[in-house]
């Protein structure tokens, strides 16, 4: 079907109900109940006045419709359909909002305090409580192909103010703003985006989470029997005498299946490292340096003074004070209950090199 026939209409895939639980807050982390009463609930006959009022006033896009900015969407989106290119070219629907983009220094042709209407609205909201601000989702409707050399008005007004909502964030009022977006004086398309104003819950303290268990089976066993015992065990081919780490069922030096096990002393250096910074697991971070913040950590590729190496966490010095041939040695954590695991403490700040 050619873009110029097509009844093109994108959408976000949630639906008008799920404005009531709004998708952005369904991590199964933030799913107890609120543990605050919401703020006095406005006046919804008030909210609603605002409906129809004008957010922006006619305006002109920055730009004509233009091979060059299709062209660098469609690189950056890896979108090749052959309608996009060529001297009978039109523009991907999915562009429509990006012709009414005023850029870092806005729309010059706006008229003056345009965007008072919804401005007033979320003072309102903020006086009342409803302080913090997410989007939801946002619609796209396509009335006509936009070609090269099209030149693009549009104008915005406050389509809904939704009664008062409790989601998983907190309690709020969603607001559907429509753009309506011409070429050339005829209608080419409309852009609906929805916030949700709301006042953020304050949730009951969450328990303290666990780090992730490993995978124990019969190639690994012995290995985990060792720490349970705090002995770090490398395994040693029984034919060939290399070391290898981690467990495997066979030597990948010599393909011998026969094996027993040599116990490392501890001492070891940092051989490589990364910091990871998202996303943050307060799993890894809420003892030693760390503290309680969820906030980066180091992982590092340890080598044993045996000559193999493990990865794991590098403890007693802050992560970005990690360095490559940090001397380290071995010591077993006990993260719960359950878990204990090797990690190494840092004996003084290396030189990287």
């Amino acid at each position: 079907m050619s873009p110029e026939t097509r009844d093109s209409r994108t959408t976000d895939s949630r639906t008008e109900d799920s404005r009531t639980t709004d998708p952005a807050t369904t991590d199964p982390a933030t799913t107890d109940p609120l543990t605050t009463d919401p703020p006095p609930e406005l006046s919804y006959e008030r909210l609603k006045a605002y409906e129809g009022r004008t957010t922006s006033a006619a305006s002109v896009g920055r730009d004509p419709v233009n091979a060059p900015m299709i062209r660098h969407w469609c690189e950056a989106m890896g979108d090749t359909n052959p309608a996009y290119a060529g001297p009978d070219a039109v523009a991907p629907p999915t562009m429509l909002q990006a012709w009414t983009m005023g850029g870092l220094s806005g729309h010059p042709t706006a008229p003056q305090g345009s965007s008072g209407a919804y401005e007033e609205l979320s003072a309102l909201l903020d006086g009342a409580g409803y302080t913090s601000i997410v989007a939801t989702d946002c619609e796209q409707e396509y009335l006509r192909p936009l070609r090269p050399g099209d030149t693009i008005t549009f104008d915005a007004v406050i389509e809904s103010v939704s009664p008062r909502k409790t989601t998983k964030l907190g309690t709020g009022h969603f607001i559907t703003t429509r753009m309506d977006i011409r070429a050339g004086g005829e209608p080419a398309g409309t852009h609906r985006f929805r916030v949700l104003k709301y006042a953020p819950a304050r949730r009951k303290p969450e328990a303290r989470p666990l780090r992730p268990r490993p995978v124990v089976n019969r190639d690994n066993a012995g290995f985990w029997a060792g720490v349970a015992e705090h002995r770090l065990l490398v395994q040693r081919c029984g034919d060939c005498a290399t070391l290898r780490f981690p467990w495997l069922p066979g030597c990948n030096a010599c393909g011998s299946r026969a094996w027993d096990t040599v116990e490392a002393c501890g001492e070891a250096t940092v051989y490589s490292y990364v910091v990871m910074h998202h996303p943050p697991f307060p799993a890894f971070t809420v003892s030693d340096e760390a503290g309680d913040a969820a906030g980066p950590y180091a992982v590092a590729l340890v080598e044993l003074a045996e000559g193999v190496r493990m990865i794991s966490n590098v403890v007693g010095v802050p992560y970005d004070k990690v360095r490559i041939g940090m001397p380290v040695r071995l010591e077993f954590l006990r993260v719960d209950d359950e878990l204990e695991l090797p990690v190494f403490r840092a004996l003084s700040e290396g030189v990287e090199g």
